[in-house]
């Protein structure tokens, strides 16, 4: 396990330091340009400057010690920044931007001198900041081919918001040119020659995660320049929310995060940490809604009296899971559904059990198989918790063996949870808010501490009293997903009215399940009727 280590925030004011590698050797000439990549020192960087002027400066204070020849481009000018990191990637070097093509600003210019830049290809402008020559080029790919000696016959139209992933997908190693889409590639000629180039040996350990605003694109072009590798997350900067970034991040030694919205992610650090195991959630990434449909078989192993799960053994339960879940898939196109299996881990009595407490506490050995079988099907699971006069808290802990699994969540019934003079059947059970918050922070406690994707949180709810004072239950905590299952049974106007009421309390930012009962709804609906009737949409189905 690595040590989690506090991440550097990066401004175009900062200067960091790190280990540098240059191909340079005594063969190349003394008139190449050196260039010298700077893999950072800390585990993560933070580079969320506001203004692309800064963020350029910044990405290539991250990743570049020297470099003799750079690029610079009119900021504003999407053809000339385009093509500038055409350049820039094709040449292994930074790629900077000129605030309005003036030549005069002072942040740039002091890279270009931190750089040791001798040479300046001012793509799109006449000018460029600092006291290095300029090679002047219009934005045309043969005027930028005649400057570099870069093969860029073929021009690349890009969509109008594709830059970044245009960007972050260029070869360094086969120099492909980018324009806009709308814009037909101009000609021109260079008014002169860089010198060649010395590329330095890539940053292949390093991973940089760009939310692909605005201004990050220079920073994904140096990015590329360097040979780290790039991942666009499209907006998303919690880095546990995709696959690809999960994937990324697992094999790499250092990670920079790029773009203003990183800067204002709550636990940046720890969740690039969780990210760095590799470990995914059954259907993808490391966190559970929006990009997960739920469908769930409800019961205890072994019987089928308390719910369908039961009612058949473990493997024959992954399949009819699988079965009962196919006819989502069309029903919920922008989501990837995923079976499960919500097991009723503590099973209430209506009479004293051997601790006194109402409630049969089944043995981990008995629900291991059951969870496991989930596991390697690519199943979720969810441990159900029916108290009795226990705590869920204290009942949660005798199954933090199999909590600690990346693909086990919680769920709480309250209609089972009895004061001390209660019994069931006789009263329907409730729980304060303040014993709820008290599991939403062990569980996800128990996910940080063991860096696993987030966490389901269910609590189960079909009248308002049975969670006094739910409007004030904690979602402050990112590793786990809070989700309200209204699993009333009957009439369906009766089920609806109760959905509607549950909607009503809050707080926003909760998940929401559905329960179609096989025998006692009055009729249950199917697949299709759930999604069209069901309104908003439930991120669980389960069946019972």
């Amino acid at each position: 396990m690595r040590p989690r280590a506090v991440p550097v925030v990066l401004s175009a004011l900062l200067l960091t330091a790190g280990c540098t590698s240059s191909a340079a050797g005594e063969d190349e000439g003394a008139d190449a340009a050196a260039v010298a990549t700077s893999a950072p020192d800390q585990r993560l960087t933070v580079v969320a400057d506001a203004e692309p002027v800064a963020s350029a400066v910044s990405a290539s204070r991250a990743l570049f010690d020297e470099a003799g020849v750079v690029v610079v481009a009119p900021d504003g000018d999407r053809a000339a920044t385009l093509l500038g990191a055409s350049a820039a990637v094709g040449l292994g070097v930074p790629l900077l931007l000129d605030p309005e093509g003036e030549g005069s600003d002072d942040a740039v210019a002091g890279e270009l001198d931190r750089l040791g830049a001798q040479t300046v290809l001012a793509v799109g402008a006449d000018s460029a900041p600092g006291d290095a020559d300029v090679v002047a080029v219009r934005a045309s790919p043969d005027a930028v081919a005649a400057a570099t000696g870069l093969d860029l016959a073929e021009a690349d139209a890009v969509p109008e918001d594709g830059d970044a992933a245009a960007v972050a997908a260029l070869d360094p190693d086969a120099p492909a040119a980018l324009r806009p889409e709308d814009a037909d590639p101009a000609e021109g000629e260079a008014d002169g020659e860089l010198p060649p180039v010395t590329r330095a040996e890539p940053l292949d350990a390093t991973v940089v995660l760009a939310s692909g605003s605005a201004e990050s694109l220079a920073g994904v072009a140096t990015a590329r320049a360097a040979g780290a590798s790039v991942q666009v997350t499209a907006g998303q900067t919690d880095p546990r929310a995709s696959a690809d970034a999960v994937d990324a991040i697992a094999g790499a030694e250092t990670v920079v995060a790029l773009g203003t919205g990183f800067g204002a992610e709550d636990g940046l650090d720890w969740k690039v940490e969780t990210a760095a195991t590799g470990t995914q959630l059954p259907g993808g990434g490391q966190t559970l809604f929006p990009q997960h449909f739920m469908v769930a078989l409800y019961g205890h192993p072994g019987t089928g009296a308390l719910g369908v799960l039961g009612e058949q053994d473990a493997d024959a339960a992954v399949q009819r899971a699988r079965d009962t879940a196919a006819p989502y898939e069309a029903l919920v196109p922008d989501a990837t559904v995923v079976p499960a299996f919500e097991i009723i881990a503590t099973v209430a009595s209506e009479f004293p059990t051997e601790e006194n407490d109402y409630s049969y506490e089944a043995p981990v050995e008995q629900l291991r198989p059951w969870v496991e079988a989930a596991g390697a099907a690519g199943l979720y699971v969810v441990l159900d918790l029916q108290p009795g006069r226990n705590d869920f808290v204290a009942q949660a802990e005798r199954y933090r063996e199999l909590l600690e699994l990346p693909h086990v969540g919680l769920a709480l019934d309250p209609e089972w949870r009895l004061a001390p003079d209660q019994v069931h059947l006789t009263q329907i059970g409730s729980v304060g808010i303040e014993e709820v918050n008290r599991v939403v922070t062990w569980l996800a406690d128990l996910t940080r501490e063991n860096r696993l994707p987030q966490k389901l949180l269910v609590l189960h709810q079909f009248r308002v009293d049975m969670i006094p004072g739910r409007e004030q239950v904690d979602l402050s905590r990112d590793e786990v997903a809070v989700m309200v299952h209204a699993d009333g049974q009957g009439p369906q106007g009766s089920k609806q009215e109760t959905w509607r009421v549950l909607q009503g309390v809050g707080p926003e930012g909760l998940a929401w399940g559905w329960k179609n009962f096989y025998d006692e709804d009055a009729p249950m609906l199917t697949p299709e009727e759930t999604i069209a009737q069901v309104s908003p949409r439930p991120q669980l189905i389960s069946y019972q």
